[in-house]
């Protein structure tokens, strides 16, 4: 439909992902894939992330699964531990809630600026892996937080080729476990 077609706009503020916090990852990618046609799924290593939330740096246990979905990555979020955190607060105890959209920015501090200028505060922010995360409290507004991402081109290149597997998905492996040598089901 021509409606939905049309050019992106250009600029920080297009949103590139949809995240949502759930109890099993592995679970929840295949109910996406089954209910709505999305996938491959791409579920990473569970991994050790250092937040700054609540005033404190926590480290935390999370598992990740992400897969394009048109113009829109969907990113399911699974916390393995029990550390205070932007996830665990968020949890609705089996169920997928819609946790945060994200923006893909080359102005972090910019970005962040910007939505604190507009008395959205920062409630967590995160490094690894060359990335720099903050997740912006836009909850009582919209529902959700609001992620500012700014990360080396190797992501961009990871978003793209997960976009391209995505796109040329023939319906097999919907869940995908990944490994150095490509990957496995469960």
């Amino acid at each position: 439909m021509r409606l939905f077609e049309q050019p992106w706009p250009d600029g920080d503020f297009r949103f590139f992902q949809i995240g949502h916090v759930v109890d099993d990852v592995l679970a929840a990618a295949a109910q996406w894939a089954r209910t709505f046609g999305v996938g491959p799924f791409h579920v990473l290593p569970v991994g050790e992330q250092q937040a700054d939330y609540g005033g404190e740096v926590r480290t935390v246990r999370i598992q990740v699964a992400v897969a394009q979905a048109g113009p829109v990555q969907i990113e399911l979020i699974q916390q393995h531990c029990e550390t205070p955190s932007v996830y665990s607060d968020w949890s609705r105890g089996g169920t997928s809630a819609v946790h945060q959209i994200a923006t893909l920015t080359n102005d972090y501090d910019g970005k962040v600026a910007h939505f604190v200028s507009l008395g959205y505060p920062v409630v967590a922010q995160s490094r690894g892996g060359g990335l720099r995360v903050a997740y912006i409290d836009t909850v009582a507004d919209f529902g959700f937080y609001t992620e500012v991402v700014a990360g080396p081109p190797t992501f961009v290149d990871q978003l793209r080729a997960i976009s391209e597997t995505c796109a040329n998905w023939d319906g097999r492996d919907p869940v995908r476990i990944m490994t150095r040598d490509g990957y496995r089901v469960p």
